[in-house]
């Protein structure tokens, strides 16, 4: 199957500012080749050492018992959770079923709560993801809609990035070109640091398939009350 990737950026309000700090390489995460080689448990021992020589350049007073577990719980926080998404072994086990319905029209899940962090200054991103797609005769669990997500979250990111992993693992998955995502984000390297606008926000897009045609993808729109 070839796989079509077009992605769309279109930021909210002209506040939003896109310069040298927003680039966007390619669509797989930067990784090392031996990104694997330690073990978890290693990853955290070494992250928390570094973290702590990070609090304690700042000033920060390690002894106080509010910050003397801070630099574990950060490193475990890193590994086991706002990151894991980056071990290909935490990648969620996907079973499909046959479509008995026969289905044949759209099939759209909005509002997916999502959460990422950004790669450029390690922030969060948090909005809402929405996904649709039409069955070439197979279709899967709901929940496993949100799991993609989730692990594809779960790195440090940016968002058209994230926008195409999903798209591209579920068209591979479902064997489908016709794929839709779209994410509704706001990121806090806007609203905390920098220009500091808590309005704004980022939508990114991708059209595969049939969600290419006009008619198809404004019924998507349609059903997420976007114009």
């Amino acid at each position: 199957m070839k796989t079509t990737q077009k992605i769309s950026l279109l930021s909210t309000l002209s506040t939003q500012e896109i310069g040298d700090d927003h680039m966007f390489t390619g669509m797989e995460t930067p990784l090392r080749h031996d990104a694997f080689e330690a073990s978890n448990d290693e990853k955290i021992k070494s992250i928390e050492y570094h973290f702590r020589e990070i609090m304690e350049t700042l000033g920060l007073d390690l002894t106080d018992e509010s910050l003397t577990g801070t630099p574990l719980r950060v490193a475990k926080m890193y590994v086991e959770e706002v990151f894991s998404g980056l071990d290909p072994r935490n990648k969620p086990k996907i079973a499909l079923f046959d479509n008995k319905y026969k289905y044949k029209q759209m099939l759209v899940e909005k509002d997916i709560t999502l959460f990422s962090n950004c790669e450029h200054h390690f922030v969060p991103i948090y909005g809402k993801a929405h996904i649709a797609y039409i069955s070439s005769g197979k279709v899967i669990g709901l929940s496993k809609l949100n799991r993609i997500v989730q692990y594809y979250s779960q790195r440090p990111q940016v968002q058209e990035r994230l926008t195409g992993q999903i798209a591209i693992e579920l068209q591979q998955i479902l064997d489908t070109e016709d794929v839709a995502v779209i994410i509704d984000a706001k990121h806090m390297c806007v609203s905390s640091r920098g220009i500091k606008d808590v309005a704004s926000a980022t939508i990114t897009s991708f059209y595969g398939g049939r969600f290419s045609q006009d008619k198809t993808r404004v019924e998507f729109l349609d059903y997420l009350n976007l114009k």
